[in-house]
């Protein structure tokens, strides 16, 4: 029997990776550990501090790297997993309504996997009565495709 991701030939996965303005929000800590060391070690020692600091924030924003991949049992995000036994419906929260479904519209016990540099996500609401979770909200920048994917692949139609 064929893998229903040799049917379909996509898988779900997709990285989150920083947006371009997050990699200049760290351009400060290289200043910064350059000047830093400068007056206690001279020049090498500025170098040295200019590493460190682009060090530290590569590392920070390798951190917020999340992947999402969808087999035919679970979705996961990052390290969370979501069996699709228990999804009930799937919902595409566009650009224009992220706002309201993460604001006035957000039970405060749905799970958040959100990044603020994808306008995009999907409401992946859950029939589980032992977990108060209500739904999950994902970052996607293939909402509808994914969307399509988790219900063909659950048992919600």
């Amino acid at each position: 029997m064929q893998s229903v991701t040799q049917e379909t030939g996509w898988d779900g996965r997709e990285r989150w990776w920083p947006a371009f303005t997050s990699w200049l929000t760290w351009l400060p800590a290289v200043f910064g550990g350059a000047f830093i060391a400068l007056p206690i070690w001279g020049p090498r020692g500025a170098l040295v501090g200019a590493v460190v600091g682009a060090l530290l924030g590569v590392g920070v924003l390798l951190s917020l790297s999340w992947s999402t991949s969808l087999t035919d049992t679970e979705f996961r995000v990052g390290r969370a997993r979501l069996p699709l036994a228990v999804v009930e419906q799937v919902d595409v929260i566009a650009k224009g309504e992220r706002r309201a479904a993460l604001g006035p519209g957000l039970d405060a016990r749905a799970h958040l996997a959100i990044r603020s540099w994808i306008p995009t996500a999907v409401r992946i609401h859950l029939a589980d009565p032992t977990d108060p979770t209500p739904y999950w909200v994902v970052s996607t920048r293939q909402p509808q495709r994914l969307a399509a994917e988790i219900r063909r692949r659950s048992r919600c139609r």
